[in-house]
């Protein structure tokens, strides 16, 4: 299962953390461990890790309009979205 760590930015780091879509677009693709992390440099640069299980179905999700209201509830900045794929 690989595991996933998904960089950007966000317009409050506060809302982005206490903020339930992760797990709730997330859990029900079986997508576990979502850990969350914040740049102490940069408190509006955030992350998140997480183990997959099934790549396509998270492309799939991440394409959707589900996502995309994630993302806009939570104060993502689409266009700084950064994914790694573990080596």
């Amino acid at each position: 299962m690989p595991t996933l760590i998904g960089h950007h930015d966000v317009k409050d780091r506060d809302h982005w953390l206490a903020s339930p879509k992760r797990e709730e677009l997330f859990g029900p693709l079986g997508i576990t461990n979502i850990r969350t992390f914040v740049d102490p440099q940069n408190p509006n640069h955030v992350a998140v890790l997480m183990d997959v299980p099934d790549m396509d179905t998270f492309q799939a999700a991440m394409q959707s309009e589900g996502a995309a209201e994630a993302m806009a509830f939570d104060g993502v900045l689409p266009e700084t979205l950064v994914i790694l794929v573990e080596a």
